[in-house]
């Protein structure tokens, strides 16, 4: 039941970009690389691709997308080697630092997109303002460090007696973990990092290297793996029947009790908007990036039920949906 219906609208540079497409469609072949975690089936994909054609491109006409799979984070770089040739007009940096990293150290430089959900470009240098990037990229930031953060205040305000909890991170999520960690012992909420490391994560193996008390609650950070785990995230918490909180509503969607943060979907359509401007003669180091200025709390209350946990009024007041 959704509480409140919003556009998940990224602000700043937005109004530059028109949403509509331009009458005037490409003549060549547009070719796009990226590397994910995420399938091209993967709701980000999707809507990155149902953007595109909402700007009037098609796959096999105007357009071609090469997505490669990395399965862990040590795949990406060489992944990003596959792009070296120069075969793409334009990479999509999506994800973790490494994305980013990769891209920028092709020896035949292409523009990028940022999509910069796990780290923050300006802080790690790879551009010199949000305003003005100055190098051959531009995108999207998600200010993840904060939120991680922000999302520990809702789940204490949101069970104020809860006083130990299981942190799940993994080595892409590790800036995010030490924020966590100091913003736990201000609220006076003990926990038990467990660090996700071989791939596929063996979530029930973490959950029992933490204490029994531990166990009860769970604090997902934000990694594409643990995005594309959601499903298993989330049967483990039931079956274990912890409370848990994630980034983004398609976790709480999945069965995860409450998640806070952007919508990643507009995120990734928002990145075709880059990449068409790019297209059409657009720096990429002039395009302001963005970041979200809107952010969802979803709970999802046929989780509360089967897991024994009356959620508090309130919690329920603030949600901008409840999934029933």
């Amino acid at each position: 039941m959704r509480r409140r219906e919003f556009l998940a609208l990224l602000g700043g540079a937005a109004v530059a970009m028109p949403c509509v497409a331009s009458a005037q469609q490409p003549a060549k072949m547009l070719r796009v690389g990226a590397v994910s975690g995420q399938p091209r089936s993967s709701i980000i994909w999707r809507s990155f691709l149902e953007r595109m054609t909402a700007l009037g491109y098609r796959e096999g006409k105007n357009f071609a997308f090469d997505l490669v799979s990395a399965n862990n984070i040590e795949e990406f770089e060489a992944a990003y080697r596959r792009f070296a040739d120069g075969s793409v007009d334009v990479l999509v940096a999506s994800g973790p630092e490494i994305s980013l990293k990769s891209a920028l150290a092709l020896a035949k430089p292409v523009p990028v997109v940022i999509v910069a959900i796990d780290y923050d470009p300006v802080a790690r240098g790879y551009v010199r303002s949000l305003a003005r990037p100055g190098v051959n990229a531009s995108g999207v930031f998600l200010q993840q460090i904060e939120l991680a953060v922000k999302r520990l205040q809702l789940f204490k305000d949101a069970f104020p007696d809860l006083k130990a909890a299981t942190v799940f991170w993994d080595q892409i999520s590790a800036d995010q973990w030490a924020a966590t960690e100091a913003e736990g012992a201000r609220l006076g909420l003990t926990l038990a990092a467990i660090e996700l490391r071989d791939q596929p994560y063996d979530y029930d193996r973490a959950l029992a290297q933490a204490p029994p008390d531990f166990r009860g609650a769970i604090v997902v950070m934000t990694s594409p793996f643990f995005f594309r785990d959601r499903a298993k995230l989330a049967d483990l918490a039931l079956r274990h029947r912890a409370l848990s909180i994630s980034s983004f509503r398609d976790m709480a969607e999945a069965g995860g009790l409450i998640s806070y943060g952007a919508s990643i979907s507009a995120m990734y359509a928002r990145v075709a908007d880059y990449v068409d401007r790019i297209a059409k003669g657009a720096k990429p180091g002039d395009l302001p990036i963005e970041q979200p200025t809107r952010f969802e709390l979803v709970v999802n209350l046929k989780t509360a039920k089967a897991i024994g946990v009356t959620l508090p009024p309130l919690l329920l007041a603030r949600a901008d949906e409840v999934v029933e």
